[in-house]
């Protein structure tokens, strides 16, 4: 008898009802239905950059590590060093495969005698699957929290003064890298300062209610009038953080990529002592990269690069596109990928193939654009 095709139902947020209440273009992403857009990608960017835009980010994975082996735990299987920030600190990491492949990057929120990991939405399950398996005969416990938490993220120039006027924080105060314990519209949110844009960014943790959910973007948007504020969605999220120069899991790293090609050694600490893919990393640290992760802006003014479109120096390919827009910002093409090290310095001459022809690109330090955290 043939078995029975088991139906993938996509996740929903609990802002859902909102986003479809404003006329958003939904998409599943990461197993949930999310917004792609309201009024359109190109206006939503131009607010986060000149404004301030909220994002539904609650498709992001949260788990929770706690136990009395909670800090050797993370500091085993997370790249950066978790000792160089106390309660209160938040650490942008790496997890590797022992051969030093990337598993996924991640914050590392640092609770006290706890830590929680936000990591990317596509690798939630696979994630909690490898940490789990690390963790077996560890004094740790791993718990899920994801489906308990919403997560907001306000980001933009007005974001700090749109926060003030209903956070019981001092968010002027508030470091990048930081978190800390506020109230907004009577629900306690867990309220840090990070953010995935370039722009100042601040992420709200608050519990999954529907209640909530609509207390606290009510809040955030009524805050925000008086600076322009828009929601955005993945679209723009996706445009800001290229302009960047961010990587994307899935797309600029992966299990294929280390975190030094990657541009990501500033967070692979091989003298903090052992963890999971330190030995691969020391070995290529040791005979040198292949290839370094690069930024390339195109000449011609309409041209677009794509994921996957080939690259070439002369006739030669020497790599392909892994993320590339039409910069809002620039209003030009730029694009991310991997060259080998003697065309990724700033100012090499290469060609983006597209539709089979030939388009000049140069080689560019990054970000494209200046932030402003």
């Amino acid at each position: 008898m043939p078995t029975a095709v088991q139906m993938h139902t996509p996740k929903e947020t609990p802002f859902l009802p909102i986003h479809r209440s404003l006329g958003a273009r939904i998409v599943e992403f990461g197993g949930y239905l999310m917004p792609v857009s309201y009024t359109g990608i190109i206006a939503e960017h131009r607010a986060v950059r000149t404004a301030v835009g909220l994002f539904d980010v609650s498709h992001m994975g949260e788990f929770l590590v706690s136990g009395p082996g909670a800090a050797a735990f993370v500091q085993k299987i997370t790249t950066n060093d978790i000792t160089r920030i106390a309660c209160g600190g938040v650490q942008y990491s790496v997890m590797c495969t022992p051969g030093g492949g990337i598993i996924d990057d991640l914050l590392v929120y640092h609770l006290g005698e706890s830590f929680m990991l936000v990591v990317n939405a596509s690798n939630t399950e696979k994630d909690l699957m490898w940490i789990r398996s690390a963790a077996a005969g560890s004094r740790v416990e791993v718990r899920d929290a994801g489906a308990d938490t919403s997560l907001l993220a306000v980001q933009g120039p007005r974001a700090p003064e749109t926060l003030r006027k209903i956070a019981d924080a001092d968010i002027p105060e508030m470091k990048y890298y930081t978190w800390t314990r506020a109230t907004i519209a009577g629900v306690k949110v867990l309220l840090s300062r990070t953010g995935y844009t370039g722009e100042a960014g601040f992420e709200l943790y608050f519990d999954s209610s529907a209640a909530s959910a609509k207390a606290v973007w009510d809040a955030v948007m009524s805050a925000g009038v008086e600076f322009g504020i828009r929601p955005a969605g993945l679209g723009a999220r996706d445009t800001l953080r290229l302009e960047m120069g961010f990587c994307l899991y899935g797309n600029d790293i992966d299990e294929t990529t280390n975190p030094l090609e990657a541009g990501l050694g500033w967070v692979a600490r091989l003298d903090k002592g052992e963890f999971i893919g330190r030995d691969a990393l020391v070995q290529v640290g040791q005979t040198g990269v292949t290839r370094k992760f690069t930024g390339f802006l195109l000449d011609e003014p309409k041209a677009v690069p794509r994921r996957r479109y080939r690259l070439h120096a002369g006739s030669e390919a020497v790599g392909e596109v892994t993320s590339g827009t039409m910069s809002p910002s620039l209003e030009r093409g730029i694009g991310l990928g991997y060259l080998p090290p003697g065309l990724s310095s700033p100012g090499n001459r290469i060609e983006v193939m597209i539709r089979d022809r030939a388009v000049p690109a140069t080689t560019v330090k990054l970000p494209f654009v200046n932030s402003r955290p």
